[in-house]
């Protein structure tokens, strides 16, 4: 049992750190590079706090003029399919080319089970331990909003810290990879071979937004399934409508345990980074995607305003019961809550 001085000097200490999380302190060592100053100002800005937002927002904006102009890579793909083993061994490529690499882990799943994204920087174990490396899991529970606010912030912040690459990655295939999708440039769909019908497994939405489609675990006995797997892909991929960046989604094969594939992987991102950049559409999309932040955030804040608000909680399970009580309906409900909020009742 700590004694009454180790825990006095404890609380001291915290409270020191606390103080030190402010826009003022953190943006020289963040944009130094230091790895536990942008561990902090992510922090900051995960933080619900008001007088943490206050500073987090300053802290962005103050990060504004220093960003670099990274690749955002978003990875995702079914659980299973290995994702942490690719960036692993994709993150070794990266650092070989004098590249800094930031992985910011997305996971959609409940506050319940804590999901299984969480466990990344263990299993990105070498990864993990590199200098020009930075890796930053977050669980979301059911607040996909607050998360999307999050990771567009920690993206800033590790542009101002000097990152090139940033890897946005994500369990599962559903609604959080149509919300990554509205912050990244390059969108990389990890797949599976030989688990039953390939093009009924993912759906078409997720398989339209992608540049690339990899077909991971191709060695051994699973090599001639994932080279069958890319061709019933690549003739899939053809059939969708061309993308407004110009750009032709390709399909690929990799061993991220062999490091077999995944050079050629990086010569197909370098070569859509060539053309978006010449054509001009990463600017246009990143300006686009800024103005979606701007709906999104004014959205999210008008939400927070009435859930926020104990009142209008207290307002809100009483229209629920009506409603269950069959008194009135759910749209005269919402409708009734909605003229009280705006009036200030």
């Amino acid at each position: 049992m700590p004694n009454q001085s180790q825990l006095n000097d404890w609380f001291r200490k915290r409270k020191a750190r606390i103080q030190s999380l402010n826009a003022e302190t953190l943006l020289p060592e963040l944009i130094s590079g230091n790895r536990s100053a942008l561990s902090a100002a992510i922090t900051l800005v995960e933080s619900q706090l008001s007088s943490d937002r206050k500073e987090a927002n300053e802290l962005i904006q103050r990060c504004l003029p220093h960003q670099k102009k990274s690749w955002r890579i978003g990875i995702t793909g079914v659980p299973g399919v290995g994702k942490s083993t690719f960036i692993e061994s994709f993150g070794k490529i990266i650092l070989q080319k004098g590249l800094k690499l930031a992985v910011l882990a997305i996971d959609p799943s409940s506050n319940v089970t804590g999901g299984s994204i969480l466990g990344d920087k263990t299993r990105m174990n070498w990864l993990s331990q590199q200098e020009n490396v930075f890796i930053r899991p977050t669980a979301t529970g059911n607040n996909l909003g607050g998360v999307a606010r999050n990771t567009r912030e920690a993206i800033v912040l590790c542009e101002a810290a000097g990152y090139d690459v940033i890897f946005i990655e994500t369990v599962g295939v559903g609604q959080s990879e149509t919300l990554v999708h509205s912050m990244i440039d390059f969108f990389l769909l990890l797949m599976l071979s030989g688990a039953g019908d390939e093009l009924q497994g993912i759906k078409r939405g997720i398989m339209e937004m992608a540049d690339a489609l990899v077909i991971t675990k191709a060695d051994g006995e699973n090599l001639l399934k994932a080279k069958q797997a890319r061709s019933q892909y690549a003739n899939a991929l053809h059939l969708f409508p061309a993308k407004e960046s110009q750009w032709i989604a390709t399909s690929q094969i990799c061993s991220s345990l062999k490091e077999e594939g995944l050079e050629e992987i990086w010569q197909t991102i370098e070569q859509f980074f060539n053309l978006v950049t010449l054509n001009g559409w990463l600017n246009q999309n990143r300006k686009k995607q800024e103005l979606s932040v701007l709906r999104e955030h004014l959205s999210f804040l008008l939400q927070q305003e009435f859930f926020g608000k104990e009142e209008w909680l207290v307002a809100l399970h009483q229209m629920e019961q009506k409603i269950q009580l069959g008194s009135i309906s759910a749209f005269k409900a919402a409708e009734e809550l909605f003229q009280k909020f705006k009036a200030g009742e």
